[in-house]
């Protein structure tokens, strides 16, 4: 059997979202250095602030400044932070119920060890030196043993408020495809594409799962298929992508390869991206050293009837 292999993956992407009223006026008292929180109809104060009670659903918008000040209401010790965390040095995860809050904030607690950090503890807002209105303008939080923050009276009206965010997302992993795809990953490295046929059903999947979600039974007889195929259905991609060297518009297309029992996706070229169609047939175009087709162009060919591939829309 050929090596089974196993590569890094990284998925990352910008989550941008608009702010309504209550968490727009907190992003923005961070940046001005004022914390808010959001008053209930019982008469507690959230923080962070919510849109709508957690008990009642009612809308909320009464904004109540707290304190930077706080104490410790549970933690726990990081010893070997991550890329993209508060702190490049160890620190502890603590919940933190600021004076005036009723409930407690999440963030980092920069402590010299385990040993320095209790539930109790009295703590205070490390503020960043650069403030543009998200949650990493408290930079973290800090002991303290001094007398509760001073409040500034703020209304929470801003004149200049942060009206959305950008927040990265990223995961990484270690990923090792496994046997089924493990085999068709070798095979696309020599330009071919294999799939596994059900016994049962005699479906072809492709890539290949190891077994059949269906029956439920494992696949191990290997179908080639392709290399052409069929458009079954699409769409036209009008945001550029971080990292990705392809100018919009263009199109990315589920490709029903021949003798495959499900589409696969892949990106359309060598065509107008407005004369990309549902039954446009097409081939794969490979580029030097890569293991995946670059893209997919048309062959020529008369468009595949509709009912030979309505069933792998």
């Amino acid at each position: 059997m050929p090596e089974v292999l196993t590569a890094p993956l990284v998925v990352e992407f910008p989550f941008t979202r608009s702010l309504g009223p209550v968490q727009s006026a907190f992003l923005t008292g961070l940046r001005e250095r004022v914390v808010l929180g959001v008053r209930t109809a019982d008469d507690r104060v959230l923080v962070p602030p919510v849109e709508y009670d957690p008990v009642t659903a009612d809308e909320l918008s009464e904004l109540v400044e707290v304190a930077a000040t706080g104490t410790v209401t549970t933690w726990a010790w990081n010893p070997a932070p991550r890329r993209g965390q508060p702190l490049t040095t160890p620190f502890a995860w603590a919940l933190i119920r600021l004076d005036g809050a009723d409930t407690a904030l999440l963030h980092a607690l920069d402590a010299p060890g385990p040993d320095a950090v209790h539930t109790g503890m009295r703590v205070r807002v490390r503020w960043a030196g650069e403030r543009r209105g998200a949650i990493t303008d408290i930079a973290c939080f800090e002991p303290y043993d001094g007398d509760p923050g001073h409040l500034t009276g703020h209304s929470g009206a801003f004149a200049d408020p942060v009206t959305g965010i950008v927040a990265p997302a990223r995961l990484d992993y270690t990923y090792s495809p496994g046997r089924a795809q493990s085999a068709y990953l070798h095979a696309l490295a020599g330009h071919r594409t294999v799939g596994e046929r059900c016994p049962v059903c005699r479906k072809v999947y492709v890539p290949p799962r190891g077994a059949c979600p269906t029956c439920g039974v494992a696949t191990t007889e290997q179908v080639e298929v392709g290399p052409r195929g069929t458009v079954t259905t699409f769409c036209i991609v009008n945001i550029k992508a971080k990292n990705l060297d392809i100018e919009v518009p263009y199109v990315y297309a589920h490709i029903a390869l021949d003798g495959a029992g499900l589409a696969l996706h892949g990106r359309i070229a060598g065509i107008p991206y407005d004369q990309v169609r549902m039954g446009l047939r097409v081939e794969p175009v490979w580029t030097e050293g890569t293991r995946y087709p670059d893209h997919y162009r048309p062959t020529g060919e008369p468009d595949a009837e509709y009912d030979t591939y309505k069933e792998l829309l």
